[in-house]
């Protein structure tokens, strides 16, 4: 099944800075990239774990005894993790949002680019789907969800549309959603904003900030001192979460301070904010939002 080139490979992985006999964790396995640049880099003792909730994911399986591929969602590592006999792993790299794959099946209903069925599951085995939200939330759910994950700041005229037009009838397809809200694409801009809309959707959907502060919450648990987290991130939403529990280990408000005035945190940020070179966005147009931010347990 083709999966296009991981992003920002080398960077994210040697941000990681590889032990032969470690043991590390891919937590989205997508197509395999980064894992076979990890077990390149690994030696006979090495192990490596990977998460992928999705399905497709599975016939990208890698034949080799140090690789485990765990079909399930990232939000359980801890888990699944124990359940294998692993306590403590030295690293763990995540690249989250959609992969490539996903946007190029165009059943999927992920891309702005094809007619497709509201679905937007990245495991098709949940029963929330697009579907789902643009028929049976109601207007002030669809408002939040816009304006929250979308940044869209007509969110209340969006939800408004949906719930007058599914009055008249179930809103099915992506075709039909783009007509309810043809009114609001501004002029050369209409990419852009219906990128802003599936957006929304799909962080609903599939519980994507939750998911995101549940996993980030684990990863304290489960590294090794000395351990290291290395991310990617697509929107802001997920890049100010990362950067957040990076320097703080909260999402909100600031870590208590000691009778000294010390705060304790769990991570220590290695380097700066990592964005992907003008060569690599031209080979991947996927690339050009990609935030890479690299900390180690302490």
């Amino acid at each position: 099944m083709e999966y296009h080139n991981p992003v920002l490979l080398k960077e994210t992985v040697d941000g990681l800075a590889i032990k032969p006999d470690g043991v590390y964790v891919d937590v989205t396995f997508g197509g395999g990239g980064h894992s076979r640049e990890i077990l390149k880099r690994l030696g006979e003792k090495g192990k490596l774990y990977a998460f992928d909730q999705d399905k497709d994911a599975l016939t990208n399986v890698i034949d080799d005894e140090r690789f485990v591929l765990i079909n399930e969602n990232f939000r359980f590592i801890k888990r699944f993790l124990r359940f294998h006999g692993v306590r403590k792993v030295d690293g763990i790299l995540g690249d989250f949002g959609v992969s490539s794959h996903q946007f190029d099946v165009a059943e999927r209903g992920f891309s702005t680019r094809f007619e497709a069925d509201l679905d937007m599951r990245m495991n098709q085995g949940d029963e929330l789907s697009a579907y789902h939200v643009i028929n049976e939330y109601d207007e002030s759910n669809l408002r939040t969800m816009f304006f929250q994950y979308g940044e869209l700041r007509n969110s209340p005229k969006l939800a408004r549309a949906i719930v007058n037009s599914r009055k008249e009838k179930p809103i099915k397809t992506s075709v039909e959603l783009k007509e309810v809200l043809k009114p609001f694409m501004v002029k050369y801009k209409e990419h852009k904003i219906l990128a802003q809309i599936y957006q929304a959707i799909r962080i609903e959907v599939n519980q994507e900030i939750e998911v995101l502060k549940e996993f980030l919450m684990q990863t304290q648990d489960v590294l090794d001192e000395g351990g290291r987290i290395s991310m990617i991130s697509y929107h802001s939403l997920e890049d100010r979460l990362v950067k957040r529990y990076i320097r703080s280990g909260m999402f909100e408000g600031e870590p208590e301070k000691d009778m000294y005035g010390n705060i304790s945190v769990p991570f220590k940020k290695v380097g700066g904010l990592i964005i992907p070179a003008d060569e690599e966005i031209k080979i991947n147009n996927r690339a050009r939002s990609a935030k890479l931010r690299i900390a180690k347990r302490i």
